[in-house]
């Protein structure tokens, strides 16, 4: 089967600051090279694209080199850091803008939402602009008409259609250019971000119609987003971006753990340096940590996902047990939920010559919904009070996931805690 999309050592350069190279005489050099036959001297230079320092050279490579394909029917998400390069890579496959080197193949018609409103002329009515919209899509009046009154009913704006869209909100705007590109059948439909912009009822709508696009297995679909809970229910592969290039292409979920593996920054609690604990300090915690079921350390976890929390104890040239408890605490110091090893009738061995022992809670579907919670831990050594930080050792960061399954993120509003059963 041919890919919908094929993308070969595609690459973007810019100047920063100017339009062209920034002379005359350098886009008459530029175009002199073309009529020759021969290679951009520009191209020879430039940086990547790392937005946090500053460089040597004018030029930058939004992207550079990007090689892959995506098969008719997927739905391939695409996430990264901001200045990865996911906008520029959308608007080259929109034909927004030209490519500097490589090629794009695509098969099939292209619907691109990638700003609120895009292909929208504000002096014409929501009517007008569904027509224009389609036609720049490379639809027929017909196909258009067949969908219309679909259209209008899903953006929610029947009232405002014969009414000039410069007059409409943001989220006007994007319920319609977002009914348009998902109701004309275009073979690629390309997303960027922009269904943040609605309400938590169109998200939900949006997200539903995506699925339902995703799930005929007809249109091709690359859908970039910052969240994970989308990207984990609408997408079957991803890839990573980052500084205009892809570090890795495969099954969402380990895209999305290499995500927050990379994005989690420094992984030292400087727990070791506290003076502020109780106990007899025989056994005590010097740092902890949090990582996927693949190891992958991070400070970032969705809801529903799978963790452990690592914690490391140094032993004091003791011999015994230690019970192990920990406690995960709201912004008003509410406890939401506590445990202790001895609960579960599990106790760790520590003997005379060991410095250092690591003790592991496993948490499975994790249970809590978005927002930072506290943690508390506590070591009990023989069945007395080892060592107790107080006000907590650090902190986790839960981002929205599709904790259900879904797809449905909690738009009527969630506790902290997530249920988990069945409805019978």
């Amino acid at each position: 089967m041919k890919p919908a999309i094929k993308i070969e050592n595609l690459s973007k350069q810019y100047r920063l600051g100017t339009v062209g190279t920034g002379s005359f005489a350098h886009d008459l050099n530029r175009w002199w090279h073309t009529v020759r036959g021969k290679e951009d001297p520009y191209l020879e230079i430039g940086e990547a694209n790392d937005r946090a320092n500053k460089g040597e050279s004018d030029y930058v490579w939004a992207l550079k080199d990007i090689n892959f394909e995506v098969k008719p029917g997927e739905v391939l998400g695409i996430i990264g850091k901001n200045g990865a390069g996911k906008s520029t890579l959308l608007k080259l496959l929109s034909r927004v803008t030209r490519p500097t080197t490589g090629s794009i193949k695509a098969r099939g018609r292209i619907a691109s939402l990638l700003e609120v409103g895009t292909g929208f002329h504000p002096e014409l009515t929501g009517r007008e602009n569904v027509f224009l919209n389609g036609a720049i899509m490379g639809m027929n009046k017909q196909e258009i008409r067949s969908k219309f009154d679909e259209i209008v009913e899903f953006a929610g704006c029947e009232r405002y259609i014969d009414t000039p869209v410069k007059r409409y909100s943001s989220g006007m705007y994007v319920r319609l250019a977002f009914a348009v590109a998902a109701h004309l059948e275009p073979e690629i439909l390309i997303v960027d971000e922009v269904l943040a912009v609605g309400d938590a009822e169109f998200q939900k709508k949006a997200i539903g119609k995506m699925k339902e696009v995703a799930q005929g297995g007809k249109r091709t679909v690359l859908f970039v987003s910052h969240n994970m809970a989308s990207i984990q229910n609408l997408c079957s592969t991803a890839v990573l971006m980052e500084k205009g290039t892809i570090i890795a292409q495969g099954d969402t979920k380990d895209i999305i753990d290499l995500y927050l593996q990379n994005n989690s920054g420094d992984f030292e609690t400087h727990i070791a340096d506290r003076e502020d604990r109780t106990g007899t300090q025989n056994v005590v915690l010097e740092d902890y940590y949090i990582e996927t079921k693949n190891g992958n350390k991070i400070d970032r976890v969705i809801s529903g996902t799978d963790i452990n929390i690592v914690f490391k104890l140094k032993c004091n040239s003791v011999k015994g047990n230690v019970d192990f408890g920990i406690a995960l605490v709201n912004n008003n110091d509410f406890t939401l939920g506590i445990v202790y090893s001895s609960y579960q009738g599990k106790f760790f061995s520590v003997k005379e010559e060991d410095d250092h022992i690591y003790v592991k809670y496993e948490i499975n579907h994790f249970p809590f919904s978005q927002g930072t919670y506290k943690i508390i831990a506590r070591v009990l050594f023989n069945g007395i009070e080892a060592d107790n930080l107080q006000g907590g050792i650090g902190q986790i960061d839960v981002e929205k996931g599709d904790f259900y399954g879904a797809g449905n993120y909690g738009e009527k509003g969630l506790g902290p805690v997530l249920l988990e059963g069945n409805w019978l």
